[in-house]
């Protein structure tokens, strides 16, 4: 059957037994825009013997069940702490890889003195964890070691373990790789007589490889990625794998979120060297989380925020630790971060980490010329949003139809209305002063091809206001 405005796609045109036919058509169904859940996927060593498989995802509901899944103190269940810590809501994946074959544990030491000429405590505080022993007046250094490891070793949460030989204790990564190196530590003795001299966590060599795990979820949807490790090796095969999964064929959106607690110089450093619209690192100076801490809660709040055009400035990161005062970034030191592809975390009201304005690595073009298309962490996740409305629009109304003169004033009618539907919701702008730049045509090439120009004016976020008082005497 066919007819100049209908078309059947169940009724065959060859009928010949009378008869009353009828269809139902659900493309029409669908008038409004898609949804946009934000799907979290963090990538993170596994403890060994863990009993979830590398390489195989998982989600989780709680930092227990990750610390069952991939090891207690283990790189994923603090990550999942972090995130859940943050957004309780989530949508998270974990995806666990083994430490590299060739990877060094980092270690540390800490060196007590005694004996302690009166009773007091001790505390070793590992990444923000504060680990407290007792000690008794005349107690020897031996002891107080002994003491010590002891207790570490009795919070299977933390990221290290402990022995102790002698005066000594020795603090190891429980995993191996750089990582290891980023973990914080310091003492505090209320004892007379005793002393501790503690040392950097240093040693750790060799990361895993985050290629192979980015490889087995290449075919998955998650819109935000957590990168465990600010190194440029790890964020460049983060940005090598979203700008595959993200492409105009894969079609896939999403974003990565790294964390830096280090300076102001290397951060920005590190971010020049992956300049990536799609990522976005924390600066969390003087932090002490590590950087995939960091990394989790930033990734977990920027998944809690479902409107991609709504900026995420004074979001509080709720897993971060308050910082020092002297490691607050001044507000020219926050400028600078901004400007050179870098998210400054401040400490606001009631001393809680909060986002000044997330802006992901993008600062300069291919030519090397300084570029804001790319700025905020909103633009590219709100044309990600705009293309998905658009595809989903023109697969649910097209979905086999023929291609004549007919068919591009119709394409071009939906694409029209869903621009409009996106204005309605403050996504884009200016959508009737810019509706003559909507183009659908045909190929030059390929007689089953229709293109198409869809300008999208993304609305901006309200991040400076000034104004001028006037004196009037």
């Amino acid at each position: 059957m066919a007819s100049a405005n209908i078309a059947f796609d169940t009724i065959p045109a060859s009928i010949r037994k009378p008869g009353k036919y009828f269809e139902f058509n659900t493309r029409l169904a669908v008038r409004t825009l898609p949804g946009n859940p934000q799907r979290v996927l963090a990538v993170g060593q596994r403890l060994p013997g863990a009993n979830q498989p590398p390489l195989q995802a998982v989600a989780v509901f709680s930092d227990e069940e990750a610390a069952r899944l991939f090891g207690h103190g283990s790189m994923l269940h603090l990550m999942a702490r972090a995130a859940i810590q943050a957004n309780p809501y989530i949508q998270l994946t974990l995806l666990g890889v083994d430490d590299a074959a060739a990877g060094v544990a980092a270690t540390a030491t800490v060196t007590l003195t005694g004996p302690a000429t009166a009773a007091g405590a001790l505390a070793l505080y590992i990444a923000g964890v504060r680990v407290d022993i007792a000690i008794a007046s005349q107690a020897t250094a031996t002891e107080l070691a002994t003491a010590l490891a002891a207790a570490v070793n009795g919070i299977p949460d933390l990221p290290v373990t402990a022995t102790a030989a002698a005066a000594v204790v020795t603090i190891k990564a429980r995993h191996k790789g750089q990582a290891g190196n980023d973990i914080k530590l310091a003492t505090l003795v209320q004892a007379g007589g005793v002393t501790a001299v503690v040392s950097a966590m240093a040693g750790g060599l060799n990361d895993p490889d985050l290629a192979p795990a980015l490889a087995m979820v290449a075919g998955n949807q998650y819109e935000v990625l957590v990168c465990p490790f600010p190194t440029q090796t790890a964020l460049t095969a983060v940005r090598t794998h979203l700008d595959f999964v993200s492409g105009a064929l894969e079609q896939r959106p999403g974003v990565a979120a790294a964390g830096w607690p280090g300076s102001l110089a290397t951060g920005t450093t590190l971010a020049a060297s992956i300049n990536s619209g799609r990522i976005g690192i924390a600066w969390h100076r003087g932090s002490q989380k590590q950087p995939y801490q960091i990394a989790a809660g930033f990734a977990a709040v920027i998944a809690s925020e479902e409107d991609p055009a709504r900026p995420l400035n004074t979001l509080a990161i709720n897993s971060l630790d308050v910082t020092a005062s002297e490691q607050r970034p001044l507000r020219t030191e926050q400028e600078n971060a901004l400007y050179n592809g870098l998210t400054p975390i401040e400490i606001g009201p009631g001393d809680r980490p909060q986002i000044v304005r997330a802006v992901t690595t993008y600062t300069v073009d291919p030519q090397g010329v300084s570029d804001i298309s790319l700025l905020d962490l909103t633009t590219i996740r709100t044309l990600d949003y705009v293309r998905k409305a658009c595809r989903e629009r023109i697969a649910l109304r097209f979905p086999r139809d023929k291609l004549s003169q007919r068919t591009p004033p119709k394409v071009r009618s939906e694409l029209l209305d869903v621009l409009f539907k996106l204005e309605e919701l403050e996504f884009v702008e200016e959508v009737d002063a810019n509706k003559a730049g909507l183009i659908v045509e045909r190929d030059l090439q390929s007689p089953n091809q229709l293109n198409a120009k869809i300008p999208a004016d993304v609305v901006n976020g309200l991040h400076v206001f000034a104004g001028r008082i006037d004196l009037l005497l």
